[in-house]
């Protein structure tokens, strides 16, 4: 199920709230309202890229039995106290413990048994002398040429995972790791949340389709449907319909209508911004069941941004300049994403980042929030953040970029030389 708190909004038919611009933290905030999806089970083998809907604890403690993290010999510590290259401990080899196999006998004092990698630490022993630090006398006897503590060399039982204890909490998102430690645990299948299903509807008379050539002139072939599926996808989404759509007020509701019965989110890009070719906001009248809550956000790029409730079903309404349609995405689709996952602390910035000195001042105004793209390079052991300056509509400015600089709604620029923070696109090894 979604719900959504919408502050005071009573449907599209309050024009007192339409064209009301919203910050950046408020759209936020609005978007924490959300419900996550129903969950659901699913096994190990489908569950790495899913959220965990609740808390996992561990059925067992692991390991379940005391092993040796080296090979070497199984040893009482207190056997080996004081023991030097001049001055070694002497040992009588008592028997081998085998891969796989359970400890069957006690160690003795004064004895040891052989003991490979992962191998049960012997009932007695309390530590494993490594091989390098140990030499043969004869078939029977070795010397220890430097002592061990307690516990040295040894995974006891539960120190890896305690029996009982939280591995992973409701709201994590598992990755190839995370899904070892459940097959390690026995455990076989997890309970998620369900994978929100996105429709994507790119509308405009202007667009024709990707494979047209040569492009007709005032035409432009279709973008949105594609960068956005490929966001959606990589923030764990499914997209499940993808089509372009016309400026035809009857064929955009048909559309929508159709989509938001099988999807649990819409996104709708083109025809957002003010003017007599407004369709978005006049579909989202015509849809039943809708709210407008957002109409306007103080960002750049991306002002232009509807943000409404179509019964449980969440419909964004970007604008359709794929530079602003792809950053709007970033900052409210993705993180309307991840919230419905259950994700826990789902934001607009999270992700990875890295610290930069801004190599040039990048301007802003007063009162929006700026999202500027920058690529980053090194000079020397400095991290340098160059911003990339170009129109809107410049579809290359994103593809050139490395991340981007976030100016804050109440900071009139940032001067070069300072050091700011660089919310990545992808992981930079630079």
């Amino acid at each position: 199920m979604v719900c959504i708190r919408l502050y005071g909004i009573h449907g599209v038919s309050d024009m007192s709230q339409f064209l009301k611009v919203k910050s950046v933290d408020e759209v936020l905030e609005i978007l924490r309202g959300l419900e996550p999806l129903d969950d659901e089970e699913v096994g190990l083998d489908a569950a790495c890229g899913r959220v965990t809907s609740q808390d996992v604890r561990a059925p067992e403690p692991l390991p379940h039995f005391a092993r040796s993290v080296m090979d070497g010999y199984a040893v009482k510590a207190r056997d080996t106290f004081g023991a030097s290259e001049t001055l070694p401990a002497l040992l009588e080899v008592s028997g081998e413990i085998l891969m796989g196999k359970p400890a069957d006998r006690k160690l003795e004092p004064g004895k040891t048994m052989a003991i490979p990698t992962g191998g049960m630490l012997p009932g007695g022993a309390d530590a494993v002398a490594m091989v390098e630090y140990t030499s043969s006398v004869d078939e029977h006897t070795i010397e220890v040429n430097k002592p061990v503590a307690p516990g040295d060399n040894v995974l006891g039982v539960g120190e890896d995972i305690p029996e009982g204890a939280v591995v992973f909490a409701a709201g994590r998102r598992l990755r190839p790791q995370d899904i070892g430690v459940l097959a390690a645990l026995g455990i076989p299948s997890v309970r998620v949340r369900r994978v929100p299903r996105v429709a994507i509807l790119s509308t405009g008379d202007e667009i024709v389709p990707v494979s047209t050539s040569p492009v007709p002139d005032g035409k432009i072939r279709d973008i949105n449907s594609f960068s956005l599926a490929a966001q959606v996808r990589q923030a764990g989404g499914i997209v499940g319909m993808s089509a372009v759509a016309g400026d035809n007020l009857e064929e955009l509701v048909f559309a929508c209508r159709a989509a938001l019965e099988s999807h649990d989110v819409l996104l709708l890009s083109g025809g957002s911004s003010v003017g007599a070719r407004d369709f978005t906001v006049r579909v989202l009248e015509l849809l039943p069941d809708s709210e407008l809550v957002v109409h306007g956000v103080a960002i750049r790029p991306g002002k232009p941004t509807i943000l409404g409730l179509v019964g449980k079903k969440v419909f964004w309404g970007l604008p359709g300049q794929p530079v602003s349609s792809m950053m709007v995405s970033r900052v409210f689709v993705l993180p309307t994403l991840a919230i419905l996952q259950g994700m826990t602390g789902g934001g607009a910035e999270e992700g990875a980042t890295c610290r930069a000195v801004l190599g040039r001042k990048i301007p802003s105004v007063h009162g929006r929030t700026d999202y500027f793209p920058v690529t980053l390079s090194r000079d020397g052991d400095e991290t340098v953040a160059t911003p990339i300056f170009g129109k809107s509509a410049m579809i290359s400015v994103l593809a050139r970029a490395d991340g981007y600089v976030i100016v804050p709604e109440r900071v009139e620029g940032i001067d070069g030389g300072t050091t700011v923070e660089v919310h990545l696109f992808s992981r930079w090894n630079g």
